[in-house]
């Protein structure tokens, strides 16, 4: 087994990964920006190894900053997270030349996946239905954009080829709002990713986002873990997720996973990762997209399956092989993300120090985060600082658990997403089942929610 993993990433998935190397008895190196030198997952890892300032790209997309780092500390595996470089094939090919494992797919695999326009091809070679759309990257003149774009049919929707977390996304409804949003998306997708290559696809109205947990090993084997549902999203970044799903049917969710193992043994896949589906009205469902990584929201099937699944990561690195069999769930898993953001203001950011934290308890009830009273949550990364699981054995008790839980929970000193998610799981069509991913853009969001007891 590994002896020390470097984790190349921050916040609570940090501290998640060292938890469960620590109960394996494996040592653990941080790394920091200046901006995180009082975190969490640096005062509880073995060592931590400052690698640069603030700014991501400085910092924890130094590919340079984070060998050196594994290298000085004799770390044998680096575990990337989610996020940052999780889905780098080019830090996926230093780690192996500099002989340390990179505790994900091989650089191949994310190469294939991570690019979308490839991966659609690489799914169609399997025989996935896949959505319709350009079938390359579209780097013409803004003619042939509108010529794809009629061609395919409004709706339609942009998309970045090496997008990510929402970001180089925009929808189009007719050809009047094409122009603008292409300008946007190729704007947001430079900022974001460094690239603006972009391809076009039919839009779905109002779909399920559903997504397979996958779990292959090296030898060729792979399996699924049911389902999540993925569908309530602000900017195509998702709040809250379920598993199981409460809009699949028994046998859609058998034919589902069974698409998503096919997929992932056609590229031979190893590690964790999903096979992401949007799903229309009818119950038909087109892939998507593949996250060569570990999701924000495996909490939810850890919860339902009774795995861990960063130790799955752990040991599909090291060569264990799996049973093959797949998933089908009896328990129910809800998972609110809980963001330093204003959500009476378009989910705008809100950076600042935390007074003080209360955190809700009792049997079914997980807290995953990074954040204590005290802590200053930066500007310069992802807004999310805290995740709230609540499992149960229906889904019924597990979202009253929920509504519990958040009456509980206090963070005072910044603004969160609190009274977004009281309000959420109070409402008639969430708990009915009946929401998609354009829910919360006709979701009336109601001030009374925000009290002195939920946060300031």
């Amino acid at each position: 087994m590994f002896k020390k993993i470097l984790i190349a990433n921050r916040g609570e998935i940090a501290l998640r990964i060292i938890r469960t190397a620590k109960e394996m008895g494996i040592k653990t190196v941080a790394v920091y920006s200046t901006a995180d030198k009082y975190s969490l997952h640096v005062y509880f890892a073995d060592e931590a190894v400052c690698i640069g300032p603030p700014y991501s790209y400085q910092s924890y997309l130094n590919v340079p900053n984070l060998i050196s780092a594994a290298e000085i500390t004799n770390a044998d595996a680096i575990h990337p997270g989610y996020g940052f470089l999780s889905e780098s094939a080019y830090f996926s090919s230093m780690c192996r030349k500099h002989k340390i494992k990179f505790i994900g797919p091989s650089p191949n695999q994310i190469i294939q996946m991570g690019n979308k326009i490839s991966a659609k091809k690489t799914m169609k070679n399997a025989g996935i239905l896949c959505l319709p759309g350009s079938d390359c990257c579209v780097e013409s003149s803004y003619k042939e954009v509108e010529k794809i774009a009629e061609k395919i049919g409004y709706p339609i929707i942009i998309k970045a080829v090496y997008g990510g977390g929402g970001k180089g996304i925009r929808s189009v409804l007719d050809k009047k709002e094409l122009k603008k949003s292409w300008e946007e998306a190729k704007k947001e997708a430079l900022a974001c990713f460094g690239k603006t290559d972009m391809y076009i696809e039919k839009l779905i109205i109002d779909p399920r986002h559903i997504e397979i947990q996958i779990i292959s090993d090296r030898y060729g084997k792979s399996c699924h873990l049911s389902e999540r549902d993925c569908s309530i999203q602000r900017r195509n970044q998702k709040l809250v997720e379920e598993a199981p799903s409460p809009f699949l049917t028994i046998s859609l969710r058998k034919k589902m996973g069974e698409e998503a193992v096919k997929a992932a043994e056609f590229i031979h896949y190893e590690g964790i990762g999903t096979i992401e589906f949007l799903v229309d009205k009818n119950k038909n469902f087109y892939f998507m997209e593949m996250n060569p990584r570990i999701q924000v929201e495996h909490t939810i099937t850890e919860e339902i399956t009774g795995l861990d699944l960063v130790q799955e990561q752990i040991f599909l690195a090291y060569g264990k092989k799996i049973s093959g069999k797949n998933y089908y769930p009896k328990m129910y898993s809800i998972e609110c993300r809980i963001n330093a953001e204003e959500p009476y203001q378009d989910f705008r950011p809100v950076p600042g120090k935390i007074i003080q934290i209360h955190f809700p308890g009792g049997k079914g009830v997980r807290i995953d985060t990074h954040i204590y009273a005290g802590y200053r949550v930066p500007h310069h990364y992802d807004s999310m600082i805290a995740k709230i699981i609540t499992t149960a054995k229906s889904r019924k008790e597990t979202i009253e658990k929920m509504q519990r839980s958040l009456e509980e929970l206090l963070i005072e000193g910044i603004r969160t997403t609190i009274p977004f998610h009281r309000q959420l799981m109070q409402n008639n069509d969430f708990l009915k089942g009946n929401y998609h991913t354009n829910f919360l853009k006709k979701l009336h969001l109601d001030s009374k929610f925000d009290n002195d007891h939920s946060n300031y």
